[in-house]
């Protein structure tokens, strides 16, 4: 992998991530761009002890343009785009409407191809390695700007998850704080250890493992499992099967195997409500161990994908119980979105 950077016009930081290492980029963003001016702070619920980011310039962001406008793909053609080259493998730049910014944190989009009628699950397993790489290296660059607690490597597909560009891409949030989920999860670990003395990331995989229900694939190094309290109609967890804290921690093996592992796992989400349906909307996120937790290596690095669409042609809204309990009702059997994503194993 060779890394070029860079500037944008505005004095934003754009990263090429370039699979052959004779790739020269020397574009220059020719767009008379104002410097950007953002608004975002964080700002803590009493009640609930959480943090919500007010960020109200991002009402101006781009909004479902034309494919011919898109800001994503490369500069040609006279068209000057967020990415000044002609084309590219993988891009990131600090995003121009940020919900986090300053000493509230930082915001960076993740262009995973120049195609703009591409989807993750085209990649070939060459770059949906790259793009691993691209993630790694984030989280390790991130780790090191001061206040940043936590890294988020995340992708939202589809017009039904608030998607406003078609452009395949994804997101990286750095958070000056630990999230409120990753807190749960690090109270129940603690809970765990003190009751068990065992891991409870290792004992829960150990069991799914064990129970094969639910597995959807195993592979050497991965496991792909729809977790026994499922949220979400269709939802997976992919876990390597050694414990590592992050990204950073991934062993040559591991990273070797997860393009095959998550590739052929995007595209059974995209078979399971039939051929002449849409591509399934999801979201896909890395959860990864916060820099200064005292645990983080008890922590299990994962990713979790799901959808919001329950069946053919209807989506799974978050109501009453939901949003304003935060108690999920889920209509799919986990077994069963198991099975039913075993069934449609990619040809």
């Amino acid at each position: 992998m060779k890394k070029t950077t860079t500037r944008l016009a505005d004095g934003r930081e754009l990263l090429y991530y370039d699979s052959r290492d004779d790739v020269v980029r020397d574009a220059v963003d020719r767009r008379p761009l104002d410097a950007v001016a953002t608004s975002a702070e964080l700002r803590r619920d009493p009640l609930l002890g959480d943090t919500v980011a007010v960020a109200s310039h991002r009402q101006g962001r781009t909004y479902h343009p034309p494919a011919d406008e898109c800001p994503l793909c490369p500069s040609r053609d006279g068209r000057l785009s967020e990415i000044p080259a002609a084309d590219y493998d993988v891009a990131v730049f600090e995003n121009r409407f940020p919900s986090l910014a300053g000493d509230a944190g930082r915001c960076e989009v993740v262009c995973f191809t120049s195609d703009h009628d591409a989807s993750f699950a085209d990649l070939s397993p060459e770059q949906a390695g790259l793009v691993l790489d691209a993630w790694t290296d984030r989280t390790a660059e991130l780790s090191q700007l001061p206040g940043v607690e936590q890294v988020f490597c995340f992708e939202n597909r589809g017009k039904e998850i608030g998607v406003t560009l078609g452009h395949p891409h994804g997101q990286i949030y750095a958070y000056p704080f630990t999230t409120p989920r990753t807190e749960l999860m690090l109270r129940s670990l603690a809970e765990h250890r003190e009751r068990t003395g065992g891991n409870l990331f290792d004992d829960v995989l150990a069991d799914e493992r064990a129970d094969g229900r639910r597995i959807v694939l195993a592979g050497e190094h991965w496991t792909a499992y729809v977790p026994y309290a499922a949220h979400w109609p269709y939802e997976v967890h992919l876990y390597p099967n050694r414990r590592v804290p992050d990204l950073l921690g991934l062993d040559e093996d591991a990273r070797r195997e997860f393009p095959q592992v998550y590739l052929e796992l995007l595209k059974r989400f995209d078979r399971i409500f039939g051929e002449g349906e849409p591509r399934t909307p999801y979201i896909a996120g890395w959860h990864q161990a916060p820099f200064t937790a005292a645990d983080r290596g008890e922590f299990a690095l994962h990713l979790e994908l799901f959808t919001v669409r329950r069946t053919s042609g209807k989506l799974k809204f978050l109501a009453g119980s939901e949003s304003g309990m935060s108690v999920f009702i889920n209509d799919v059997p986990p077994e069963s979105a198991a099975q039913r994503l075993r069934e449609v194993a990619s040809q």
